[in-house]
């Protein structure tokens, strides 16, 4: 089976959402964007950047200005009457028992999960038999308390996981953050003493990874000093490393560019843990690899796969690979950007010619969001029209049935048994509280293992899902989720989350704190399914690469315009939140459209676009946006940067920024910099930075309740109140 994947770089993160109605269309355009009137010049070269000081993260001057920032923000969130009650309202959700522990089947059918709660606040590792796990009150044997190890050495230790060498998966890999950055230290661990091997495999910290080949071989991906990362600060080599061998003596057995995103390397394992295949990437861009077979005599071979394509399963000895572009492969068959197609490996490495076979070729609605293979069968999540259902496919033949679970929601395919054909299968709504079946892929037989009950009052709540006539006349469809009896007199308090890139899809899901925190209160939530996504697969996604960045910000903008026509919101009342990538979402709304909004919640942000390629990991992402050294690209990529685009005189409302002083993928500067430049043209902002918690801005879960009840505080204030009151 496979492992670990490696994928060519860390994705930005994608926090968000949720379920459906029937699709009602709207024509009314999107307006023209507000005219800026930035400073011709501004921060366009490091000269004319008067705070790039901030970018230096954890230097004095900068901490001074976050820690006074900080001061500032929380006095005024943390002030106002309400945040004590969200606050709590937060840590019970993030911090509630009542929850469905995520299951992970082991080799021998033991059942491993991963928890949090109020006493283990860094989680604890633990198992139990799956006939236990099915019970209510299932009995777990800790294996690792993270939060012991931490006070025990002194450390804020996050856990990042663990690859355990199968088909016994006693001796593991465990990755550990400090305060949640992407760079985790790797130390070798026994499972059944619960103790760190003695003289084990010991990695210091560094961004990368490691996979086992056998007891005392792993391969290992990481920083070996001056000349081993990428520009995108991956590794850039894979070597072979030894039991007892220091790191410095592991061997290079590959090397990409030091213009490529990163190389890294892992194994295809069958059902009884048995290596197939040692596999090398080579990301050469966030979309396009190479992906390289080590020879036994320690020679590559590079594999005749497309460059946009992964590797998803090995099953019955048939490997399954989607592929990302039209492709013609070597035996001479066409396929489509999408395409899931399968070969069988061992004659397809002794003869790529060998012909493939046609798995799935998904519909123009339609978007394959997750795949996974039992000891027999291969599982797949299928959307259609962001709906999801799941089919178990025979590789004899690739028949296909379909898996008899609630419809109009979110499905995914989660831990797959290598035993047999059990796998696990989450389901949820916006209004549907999470649970989780347990299929026999081979049966088709289905059985509700757990359930949660409501975490919020849903009573009179529905979901409409609308679609918005973008720029380009392109139809965006969007979900709302409201009380059924709400007005359309642009009165309610309404919030637009988007992402919109890296492929990454918001689908229905279940969250109880927008509930808790907002619905119950009277507010709107709405998410828009733009292009940049994936919700309507790899196409859908590339319509908004690159030079057509822009089509992705008409298509949010074109959704919040769609909301004030059908009289579900209005300017007052309309708000918008995103991360990440979707904090770019944010900038080029506040920037573009802010006569549309009065809320912005811009989460670890990227905003100066002209430098993200020199900061942490963003030259890896040049694959989606274009590369700013190119004079080309970047003019296209000028066009919507939101730093340099801010400018004096425009309608902005007051907004809250936060973002991780750890966060060692998204770079704090961007962040910083917004809003310092806001302060400087003379607009209202409240800025706060988490001293810990990496990318996902919270190392613990009370630092995650603290940073949610802020946000909800802000957008209370902002579209709650009456606007003599803000």
């Amino acid at each position: 089976m496979i492992r670990s994947l490696a994928s060519a770089a860390a994705l930005l993160l994608a926090a968000g959402a949720a379920p459906v109605a029937m699709a009602h269309t709207s024509d009314t355009p999107a307006a023209a964007p507000a005219v800026s009137s930035s400073t011709p010049g501004f921060a366009t070269s490091d000269a004319t950047d008067p705070y790039i000081w901030l970018e230096e993260v954890e230097g004095e001057r900068a901490m001074d200005w976050v820690k006074a920032h900080n001061a500032t923000s929380l006095g005024t969130l943390q002030g106002d009457p309400r945040y004590d009650t969200l606050h709590q309202q937060a840590l019970d959700i993030v911090q509630s028992r009542d929850r469905i522990p995520s299951p992970g089947f082991t080799h021998d059918g033991h059942v491993d999960n991963f928890w949090q709660d109020a006493e283990h606040v860094r989680g604890v590792w633990r198992r139990t038999t799956l006939d236990s796990y099915r019970t209510d009150a299932p009995t777990w044997e800790t294996i690792l308390d993270i939060d012991a190890l931490s006070a025990a050495e002194g450390a804020n230790w996050v856990y990042k996981g663990a690859t355990c060498l199968p088909p016994e998966e006693r001796y593991c890999l465990l990755s550990l953050s400090n305060g949640g950055k992407d760079a985790v230290t790797i130390r070798e661990f026994d499972s059944v003493t619960k103790t760190f091997v003695d003289g084990g495999f010991n990695l210091p910290e560094s961004k990368g990874g490691a996979a086992w080949i056998d007891k005392d071989t792993v391969l290992i991906s990481r920083d070996f000093g001056e000349g081993s990362l990428t520009d995108s600060g991956y590794p850039r080599t894979v070597r072979l490393l030894k039991r007892g061998q220091s790191v410095d003596q592991a061997v290079e057995v590959f090397a990409g560019q030091k213009t490529d995103v990163s190389a890294s390397g892992y194994t295809l394992r069958d059902a009884d843990g048995v290596v197939q295949a040692v596999l090398l990437n080579r990301g050469i861009n966030f979309y396009e690899s190479e992906t390289w077979r080590l020879n036994a005599d320690g020679t590559t071979t590079k594999l005749e796969l497309p460059l946009k394509s992964s590797i998803n399963a090995l099953v019955a000895g048939q490997m399954v690979v989607t592929t990302d572009q039209d492709w013609t492969a070597p035996s001479g068959q066409e396929f489509k950007t999408g395409d899931v197609i399968a070969w069988n490996l061992q004659a397809w490495l002794a003869d790529p010619r060998t012909p493939a076979q046609l798995v799935i070729r998904p519909g123009a609605r339609e978007a394959i969001e997750g795949i996974s293979a039992t000891r027999n069968r291969l599982v797949v999540a299928l959307y259609e029209n962001v709906r999801g259902s799941v089919y178990v496919y025979d590789p004899a033949g690739w028949s296909r049935t379909r898996l008899d679970l609630p419809q109009n929601v979110t499905v995914g395919v989660g831990s797959a048994s290598e035993q047999d054909d059990k796998i696990f299968v989450s389901v949820a709504g916006y209004l549907n509280p999470s649970s989780l079946y347990l299929a026999d892929a081979a049966t088709g037989a289905v059985a509700l293992t757990k359930s949660l009950p409501a975490k919020f009052d849903a009573t009179g709540m529905k979901v409409d899902q609308f679609e918005a006539r973008s720029a380009d006349g392109t139809m965006i469809p969007y979900f709302v989720v409201h009380k059924d009896a709400m007005a359309m007199d642009g009165s309610n308090p309404t919030l637009l989350y988007g992402y919109g890139g890296f492929q990454s899809s918001l689908l229905p899901g279940y969250s109880p704190t927008v509930g808790k925190l907002w619905l119950e209160r009277g507010g709107v939530y709405v998410i828009a399914n733009t292009r940049g996504g994936g919700e309507f697969g790899p196409k859908w996604h590339q319509a908004a690469q690159q030079e057509n960045r822009q089509r992705a910000h008409e298509d949010f903008q074109a959704v919040a315009q769609d909301l004030i026509a059908r009289g579900v919101t209005s300017q007052p009342h309309l708000g918008v939140m995103g991360g990440s990538q979707g904090g770019l979402f944010m900038g080029a709304m506040l920037t573009q459209r802010p006569d549309l909004i009065n809320a912005a919640v811009i989460q670890v942000p990227l905003f100066d676009m002209l430098r993200f390629h020199k900061l942490l990991a963003g030259a890896s992402w040049i694959g989606e946006y274009g590369n700013p050294d190119i004079a080309e690209q970047r003019a296209w990529i000028e066009q919507y940067s939101p730093y340099q685009k801010l400018a004096a005189g425009q309608p902005y409302p007051e907004v809250f920024i936060h973002t991780s002083t750890k966060d060692d993928r998204v770079h704090p500067g961007h962040a910083r910099k917004a809003a310092a430049r806001l302060e400087e043209l003379g607009y209202p902002v409240l800025f706060y930075e988490n001293t810990d918690g990496g990318h996902a801005a919270g190392a613990n879960l009370r630092e995650t309740a603290r940073r949610i009840a802020l946000e909800y505080t802000y957008l209370t204030r902002r579209l709650m109140d009456e606007p003599a009151q803000q």
